[in-house]
């Protein structure tokens, strides 16, 4: 039977696009407290089936697919730009395709607003209404108001009007970046899709016997299992190993690893896979904000899916790669290899040096991009300890060489000079594993 938690769960994933639900409401309608009530929600807004909007409540939304991560509600448009919703509460859960920034004569702007767009446009009520007439939204800038008449369409349409003190430009700006950033996050692979395509894990319970471990080994032919507690709660995992010199009529909890290391479905597998190399772990339990018992994942699974994450293409870029952007490769005379670039402003602190922020993630791009091409799989640093010898002004070329110490199967080591006018700035002594694909 499922217990009053994920009852709620299932009712909320029942319930309508667009219907607002609240704690009061939740504990009222299936007689729990509020806060199991108040848990449920949010875990359900973990799993993508609700959104918060400030100032407006909680809203049930279809949960997005991995190819649309991309694209926003207008809930989370609110949230992004600190906006107001003027109208059309009821069409907050609605995703938009694109916007449209509002920056020219009414007949040429209309040739651009279509159903499912967002128009960003000032103060102009005319263009509201046509545009909601045309089923796009509205987001109006420099923090004006909207007319009863417009409202009261938006509402009809459930269609948002959103207001916002920001300008056009900055509003777009932001809504751009917003997208960007999901891009980005829609080619790192999580716990979540792996679990989705997985059934239920066998699992046993803290109170049974070690004769129980053995009958689910002729059942499954696995040999390690996550121990869940009378609340469905992870509290052990038990294996082959752990069993060995107990009687088959004692508990499993006496036999257990207590405590074990869990992972989230928001973890990623990059996480995941060196919590396993590191703590040499077969087998990960998924677990939910309070530990329920989602799934497993084991070290085959991971690296079946980081094989398949790099087959596909990638989108966008991360800080790391842009500010290793301007960075050219060459060889010096002595055959090693040296990676060449310029501190741009962007790079530097309030000083004008070279940030060691920046300077962290030249340095371990450049050992990443140079073992790469000696080990196939993927790459993780485990460890690195920088020294900066000097401060690097602005617009100064510096040269970075990567030195391999050592090159094991699973590890390497590796020594990096970061240098200006062949004089050493910065040092590092970095250690990294890798996975094997």
């Amino acid at each position: 039977m499922p217990t009053k938690h994920e009852q709620i769960l299932q009712y909320i994933e029942g319930l309508e696009v667009g219907h607002k639900i609240s704690v009061r409401q939740i504990s009222k309608a299936l007689g729990v407290s509020d806060g199991t009530a108040y848990r449920a929600i949010k875990e359900a807004e973990m799993k993508g089936l609700v959104n918060t909007i400030e100032r407006v409540g909680t809203v049930r939304i279809e949960k997005k697919q991995r190819s649309d991560i991309e694209r926003l509600t207008f809930a989370e448009v609110v949230n992004i730009i600190d906006g107001t919703v003027l109208g059309g509460k009821g069409g907050l859960h609605k995703t938009l395709n694109r916007f449209v920034i509002g920056a020219m004569k009414l007949e040429a702007m209309m040739r651009y607003v279509e159903p499912g767009n967002l128009l960003i446009v000032g103060n102009r009520d005319n263009v509201h209404r046509i545009s909601l007439e045309r089923g796009a939204a509205v987001l109006i800038t420099g923090g004006f108001d909207a007319t009863d008449k417009v409202k009261q369409l938006a509402d009809e349409l459930k269609l948002p009007v959103i207001s916002s003190s920001y300008d056009t430009f900055t509003v777009a700006a932001m809504i751009n970046r917003a997208i960007y950033d999901r891009l980005i996050k829609k080619e790192i692979l999580l716990v979540e899709d792996m679990l989705a395509k997985k059934h239920t894990p066998a699992y046993l319970r803290a109170g049974e016997t070690i004769a129980r471990f053995h009958e689910l080994v002729r059942e499954t032919a696995h040999s390690r299992y996550p121990v869940i507690d009378e609340s469905e709660r992870v509290v052990g995992m038990v294996t082959a190993k752990d069993v060995m010199g107990f009687a088959p009529e004692e508990r499993i909890e006496k036999a257990m690893t207590k405590n074990p290391i869990m992972v989230t479905p928001k973890t990623s597998l990059a996480s995941a896979a060196h919590e396993m190399v590191w703590e040499g772990i077969e087998l990960l339990p998924v677990v939910s904000d309070q530990r329920r018992l989602l799934g497993v994942i084991s070290r085959q699974d991971v690296i079946k899916s980081l094989q398949y994450m790099q087959k596909q293409p990638q989108v966008g870029e991360t800080i790391q790669e842009l500010s290793f952007r301007g960075f050219e490769e060459t060889v010096d005379r002595h055959g090693q290899t040296v990676f060449r670039g310029q501190v741009t402003p962007q790079m530097t602190d309030s000083l004008g040096t070279l940030s060691t922020g920046v300077c962290t993630s030249l340095i371990t791009e450049a050992a990443l991009r140079m073992l790469r091409r000696l080990r196939r799989g993927d790459l993780a640093v485990q460890n690195m300890t920088l020294y900066t010898l000097k401060p690097i002004q602005l617009e100064s070329v510096v040269e970075i060489r990567p030195r391999i110490l050592d090159l094991g199967r699973k590890q390497a080591k590796m020594d990096i000079e970061m240098t200006f006018d062949n004089q050493v700035v910065a040092k590092a002594l970095l250690t990294a594993h890798t996975i094997d694909r």
